[in-house]
This record gives C-alpha cells, sequence and structure tokens, in this order.
C-alpha cells in the first residue's frame, strides 16, 4: 500500500471517530433523566382497547357468564376489549409482577390479590379513586359493602372508594351427608355448641374408618405455609369465634395486650391439636387455594370449610350428588354461647391509575354494577359467590331458592351478624395476610414442634414489625 493511500485511511478513521462522538452525545442529550438508550418507557400506548385481566371461574359457567357480559358491552358500545382470564394464584403473581415492571393492564379482578396487595397499591397511589363510579350508586350497597371498598391513600392522606364491589363470600361448612348416613348420622345430629360440634367429625372419622376400614379423615381443615385464602379467612374465624380481637375499630393493633396474647395462644393450640392428633390428612400443610376442595370431593376427608360455592359448583350438574350426597353447615355457636359472628370478604374490581383506558374502564363497570346485568351474570356463573347489592338479593332467585347452599348464604349475609376482616380497620394487616403469618405460625406448631406460646409470640413480632413499616 502507498504511504498516500496510508495517509488517507489514517484521516477518514480520525473523521469516523469525531461523527461518533457528536452522535452519541446528541443521543444522549435526546434521552430523559430516568430513560436508558435500551429500554423503553413502560407506558401502555392508547390503543383504544380496554385491557382486562379477570379470575378464571371454578367452572366454565363462570367464564362464559363474565364473557358474556363483556359481548354485551362491546356491542351495545361499540368499545373493543382484550379480556384474559388467569387462575386465582397465577393471576395474583402476575400482577404482583406486572406492578414492578410498569406493563399493567386497565382493570383486574383478582381474588387473592384483592386482600394481599390492594391495599398497598392504594396506599401508594397506584390505584385510581372511583368514587365516580360508587358515589351514585351507593345506596345500591350496605355499609360493610362500601367500607370494604375504601383504601387509604397515603399519598393524598385520604380514604376514597378504589374498589369496586363484584360479590361477596363469607366461610361455611361442607360435608358428605352420605358418609355420615353410612355411620347411622345425619344433618339433624350436627351439634350447635362449639365443642360437640368438632367433637361430631372427630367421632364420625373413628366410626367411618371401624366400619368401611377406610383412612378417611374427619377434618379438612389448612396448614400450609404457602399461602392459601381459606387459611387465613379461617384462622381470622376463629379467632373471631374466641372473641380475640388482634384491631380496635380504628385499626389500633392490639397484640401487645395480655389477653390478646393469651387469645392467640388457646386459639393456636386449639387448631393445631386437630393436626397432631391425626384428625387432618398429613398434606394439608402443603395445600394451596384448592386443595381442600379436592380431599373433599375426593372422600379424603369427611368436611371443610370453604370460602366460596366452588366445591358444590364442580358438582351442580349431578342433581343426586349435590342434593342428596353432599351437605352444607353453618358454623356453631361462639365457646361462650353466642352465635358465631362471621368473616365477610368482599371481592372487587379495581383500575390502575397509569391505564390510557381508565374512563373506558369506569365505563364498563358502571354497565357491570347494574342490578339486572348482575343478576344476569351471578345466575349463569352457578353462584359461587354472593350478591353485593341490596336491590340483587331481594330477587326471588336468592329470596324463594329452595337451594340448600344458596338458602344458607342468604341467611348469614342478609340476616347473620358478620363483620369484615381486618384489612378494612388497617390496610398494614393486608401484608400480614400476603406473608401468611398464621400459616407459617402453625405450621411451626405441628412441624417444627415449638409450643403454641413461642408460635404466638414470633407471629406477635412479625405482625409488629408489619405495623411498624406501613408507619413509615
Amino acid at each position: 500500500m502507498s504511504k498516500k493511500l496510508r495517509r488517507s485511511f489514517k484521516y477518514w478513521y480520525f473523521y469516523l471517530a469525531i461523527a461518533f462522538f457528536w452522535l452519541t452525545i446528541s443521543c444522549s442529550q435526546n434521552l430523559q433523566p430516568n430513560q436508558s438508550p435500551i429500554f423503553k418507557s413502560h407506558t401502555r400506548e392508547n390503543t383504544g382497547e380496554l385491557n382486562i385481566w379477570w379470575e378464571k371461574g371454578f367452572n366454565l359457567e363462570e367464564d362464559e357468564a363474565f364473557r358474556t357480559i363483556v359481548n354485551d358491552w362491546q356491542q351495545e358500545t361499540g368499545n373493543q376489549v382484550k379480556l384474559s382470564f388467569y387462575p386465582t394464584n397465577e393471576l395474583s403473581e402476575k400482577v404482583a409482577r406486572a406492578v414492578r415492571s410498569g406493563h399493567l393492564p386497565d382493570l383486574i379482578m383478582s381474588q387473592k390479590a384483592n386482600p394481599t396487595l390492594y391495599p398497598r397499591l392504594a396506599w401508594q397511589n397506584k390505584l385510581q379513586d372511583v368514587s365516580d363510579v360508587i358515589e351514585p350508586v351507593k345506596d345500591l350497597y350496605s355499609e360493610h359493602i362500601l367500607k370494604a371498598s375504601t383504601y387509604f391513600n397515603k399519598v393524598t392522606g385520604d380514604s376514597s372508594y378504589y374498589g369496586i364491589p363484584v360479590y361477596q363470600a363469607t366461610m361455611l361448612i361442607f360435608y358428605w351427608q352420605k358418609l355420615l348416613s353410612v355411620v347411622g348420622l345425619s344433618a339433624g345430629d350436627i351439634p350447635q355448641d362449639w365443642d360437640s360440634f368438632w367433637q361430631f367429625w372427630q367421632q364420625a372419622q373413628s366410626e367411618l374408618r371401624k366400619q368401611q376400614n377406610k383412612n378417611i379423615y374427619g377434618l379438612g381443615l389448612p396448614f400450609s405455609a404457602n399461602g392459601s385464602d381459606d387459611m387465613y379467612v379461617l384462622l381470622e374465624q376463629i379467632l373471631e369465634a374466641y372473641d380475640v380481637n388482634l384491631l380496635s375499630e380504628n385499626g389500633e393493633l392490639l397484640v401487645d395486650r395480655p389477653e390478646v396474647r393469651q387469645g392467640i395462644i388457646q386459639c393456636l393450640d386449639w387448631y393445631s391439636q386437630f393436626y397432631l392428633q391425626g384428625y387432618v390428612p398429613p398434606d394439608a400443610v402443603n395445600w394451596l387455594n384448592t386443595d381442600n376442595n379436592r380431599n373433599l370431593l375426593n372422600r379424603v376427608v369427611l368436611m371443610t370449610p370453604n370460602i366460596s360455592f366452588s366445591i358444590t359448583g364442580t358438582v351442580r350438574q349431578d342433581a343426586d350428588t349435590y342434593y342428596k350426597r353432599l351437605g352444607i353447615a353453618e358454623f356453631p355457636n361462639k365457646p361462650n354461647g353466642k352465635p358465631m359472628c362471621y368473616i365477610v370478604t368482599v371481592k372487587q374490581a379495581v383500575i390502575f391509575a397509569d391505564s390510557p383506558q381508565i374512563e373506558l374502564a369506569k365505563n364498563f363497570m358502571r354497565y357491570f354494577i347494574q342490578p339486572q346485568v348482575k343478576i344476569k351474570y351471578l345466575q349463569a356463573s352457578g353462584n359461587r359467590f354472593q350478591p353485593v347489592q341490596n336491590s340483587v338479593w331481594s330477587d326471588p332467585f336468592w329470596q324463594q331458592t329452595t337451594d340448600p347452599y344458596l338458602k344458607t348464604a342468604t341467611k348469614i349475609l342478609t340476616k347473620g351478624k358478620n363483620r369484615l376482616s381486618y384489612i378494612a380497620n388497617n390496610p398494614a394487616y393486608s401484608q400480614v395476610l400476603e406473608e401468611n403469618i398464621w400459616g407459617k405460625t402453625l405450621h411451626r406448631i405441628v412441624i417444627d414442634r415449638i409450643s403454641p406460646e413461642e408460635a404466638a409470640d414470633e407471629a406477635i413480632v412479625g405482625i409488629k414489625k408489619i405495623f411498624a413499616e406501613w408507619k413509615r
């Protein structure tokens, strides 16, 4: 290569380096302070389409019922919806990931995220205030339904409506009538006083094992440290039975009081004895949301408490099993003889504050919560959960029903004594549920074999730490 040609290449590389330098400076000046030249902003573009993530039902009827509502709204308004169904656990995990990444839908309804994630999202100003949806129709709802849909926003310093009520539920007892009849027992034999009620299922287990030589368990009680809706609702129900108040009406934490600590110890000891004495399947320490259902339907357990009608929904098309083989029972009276006060959970849909389709999401929910639309939806979906609107409860479908399950739920939720879960008193309690403090505490007793006193003290320390963090 000639000397002149080498000099030309030398200058060419020099000019190329200068051009690249100025190009880099120009690009960096066009970037926002928090942007990276590699990653795009997480803000979703306004496509004109409403993006809904909805919890997948336990049967096809539920999904089809909601899909029909969505299709009717699309036809009526001309709007477009991208509807996605996800199983319970998958949806709550997906929502948590979406919050972290910023890739959010417009509207969600998640049974598990409802008590564990919604309060934190509202606290962090990540949910849209839906007062303009609720206020015009608030007379349709009872006070406790409205209270359940109200959350505190730490950024604004105010409480407001951030949830739109969809349905409600409370825990009831489901059992095999047919198996009871094998040992000469019936629904009429189930006692209503506290101790005798639980002894009844223990005795039935013993008799069934003698007569059928079958390894059946009397009680389908969850003990999972992995997280289960039934786990924490049932533990709160047991604490309620023993009149143990963890929080005051205004949300003050009471676990430091000696009588409250002693009440927690008593409840943990009482509950764990069923497992330790062999009245609960050994694998109950690993149960997830649907495992108590599966164990009952497979006749591994004689009875199980459940927060919805998912068990009966599975067999609803089999009239003989639905009406004659399975059964439903209320909780017995409290140990002090007073009627049980039921813990009620209110399932809600929420809209994300960063959604580009806030008004579209609100308009859809205004359509969905119309009483006649809700009646159509609940009837078509198999009634896994129950109404939240007074006018829907008054419909003959609920008031004149001969369905034993529907009749029991209607009685308890419209005429019985009930209260909301503690998350309505203080959003910090949602993290107690999210971390499954009670499941882990029971696990420590029945697996690690620490004393109920030690376990209660560990739980109290964990709860106090959570509440202290929320005060910061």
